[in-house]
């Protein structure tokens, strides 16, 4: 009997994730005319929307910045055999620290906060990951269950901070006072004015330079270094890793903390660089959105680039699909990214068995009768 075919590398990075993602588009065009409206027009406007001017480009581009830091936060621990759903409270978290030193710090210039911000983001993200990790690495509490119920707590802290502490006197609204405009992240506009280069004015600011930083910073450790090697052992054979003189237990409290940090870092886009202060659910539900970009980019720094920058487009071109098409409301573009994330990851050896037969080679040496 011979062996099942596998796909090849190139299939599984590339091609994969693309048929998966049009099936997810011909079943949302399904949707969409059942609604009575056109599948094709809904495409176009969608496409125009993210990435049809430079508006809509620096759109795109600054809610990929918030997907591609949680993204890679995700992809870290899953490469030590974690499955971190903590990213929204330590993105919440990790932005509360980045707020805290813009507040405090208003009358130091830019250059001086950001390396100061940048630290209190990553450290209060890494925080709030740590007892998760040690819960799972000295209790063997389930990562999952523990990561999960701690985005509650950030929650229910972040509110109490906001009505009770941090918040501006003499408003109602739970959110602190506006930042010093010398902490504000440069905007991509203005950088690009200095260069002469004339781009429309959008909330994309130095944080997406910053993300690409730490992709790069990312794919070195995990494929360049030792201790990144030492991650991928315990993510796959834990046997193994202790065989080696791998302690499991370390490995899973670094690679957390090295995923706090990482979402700590989407309170540099969404507070120091668009909000300009810290209100409540600042993260938006982005934390989750990392895990699908994770997932659908294979937990590499290229791939998470550009699934964030397809779920950026997903947001971006969803606002102008709900305003040009009064029938397709939010939730009808929540659903579409629903179904992307649904046919690219859990629907995934649905299309990985097809395209096995049709560019697979036979995983290993024909079994004997």
């Amino acid at each position: 009997m011979s062996a099942p075919k596998q796909l090849p590398r190139w299939a599984d990075l590339a091609l994969l994730p693309l048929v998966g993602l049009a099936g997810a588009l011909l079943l949302s065009g399904g949707i969409i005319k059942l609604l009575g409206e056109s599948p094709v027009q809904a495409l176009k406007l969608m496409v125009d929307g993210s990435l049809g001017s430079q508006e809509a480009i620096g759109y795109t581009l600054y809610y990929a910045t918030n997907f591609m830091f949680t993204g890679l936060a995700v992809a870290v621990a899953f490469h030590a055999g974690l499955f971190n759903i903590g990213g929204e409270g330590q993105a919440y978290i990790g932005g509360l620290g980045a707020g805290l030193v813009c507040l405090w710090l208003g009358s130091w210039p830019f250059w001086a906060v950001l390396p100061v911000a940048i630290l209190a983001a990553a450290g209060f993200g890494a925080a709030w990951a740590f007892l998760p990790a040690y819960l799972s690495a000295k209790r063997g509490s389930h990562i999952v269950i523990t990561t999960i119920m701690f985005n509650f707590i950030a929650a229910a802290l972040m509110t109490y901070l906001l009505v009770n502490v941090l918040i501006k006197p003499g408003q109602q609204s739970p959110e602190t006072r506006e930042f010093a405009a010398n902490t504000w992240m440069p905007f991509a506009h203005e950088l690009l004015a200095k260069v002469g280069v004339a781009f429309t004015a959008t909330p994309l600011n130095l944080a997406f330079g910053l993300a690409l930083l730490a992709a790069v910073g990312v794919w070195v450790f995990i494929w360049h270094t030792r201790w990144g090697y030492e991650l991928r052992v315990v993510g796959q054979n834990q046997p193994a890793a202790v065989y080696a003189g791998i302690s499991p237990p370390r490995i899973t409290i670094v690679a957390m903390l090295l995923s706090g940090a990482l979402a700590g870092g989407l309170g540099l886009n969404e507070l120091m660089g668009s909000q300009h202060r810290i209100l409540i659910d600042f993260p938006g539900g982005a934390g989750f959105v990392g895990i699908a970009v994770a997932l659908m980019g294979r937990n590499h720094p290229v791939g998470i680039f550009l699934a964030a920058v397809l779920f950026g487009a997903l947001y971006q071109g969803g606002s102008q699909l709900t305003f040009d098409m009064p029938r397709i409301n939010r939730d009808m573009v929540v659903v579409i990214q629903g179904l992307v994330i649904l046919s690219c990851g859990a629907m995934e050896n649905m299309f990985r068995q097809p395209l096995a037969k049709l560019f697979g080679k036979a995983g290993g040496k024909n079994d004997r009768k």
